[in-house]
């Protein structure tokens, strides 16, 4: 979180509710996920790792409630590798494609809008 420019330090919780803004989830969970008082529900988890992009499987690994065992590293052999590759989130989409971060939140919205429409 500090590599990523979040001041979690600050008694004053700006670091945080910024994260937790850029993640689009509650402060709360940002807090209770700091002090090791709880874990968030999946969805956080993939929210934030998106924001501190940082892979969901480490993200989890990092929190202490997985193991590298839990969780292995599965080779795939496939005809067509790109068929079965995992999709981007919008935020990991954003970020690769160097959408500035003042216009990330409007590429998600609408990128999430053609997603919900394919489905």
């Amino acid at each position: 979180m500090r590599r990523r420019g979040y001041d979690i330090d600050s008694p004053r919780g700006g670091g945080k509710s910024k994260l937790a803004d850029d993640a689009g989830v509650h402060r709360a969970a940002v807090s209770r996920l700091l002090q090791r008082q709880s874990m968030p529900d999946l969805e956080t988890m993939r929210r934030l790792a998106g924001v501190l992009e940082v892979p969901l499987r480490d993200m989890l690994i990092r929190s202490g409630k997985l193991s590298e065992d839990d969780l292995p590293i599965v080779a795939r052999q496939q005809a067509d590798p790109a068929e079965d590759a995992p999709r981007l989130t919008p935020q990991e989409a954003a970020r690769k494609m160097g959408v500035p971060p003042e216009l990330r939140e409007i590429f998600v919205k609408v990128a999430t809008q053609f997603l919900s429409e394919g489905t």
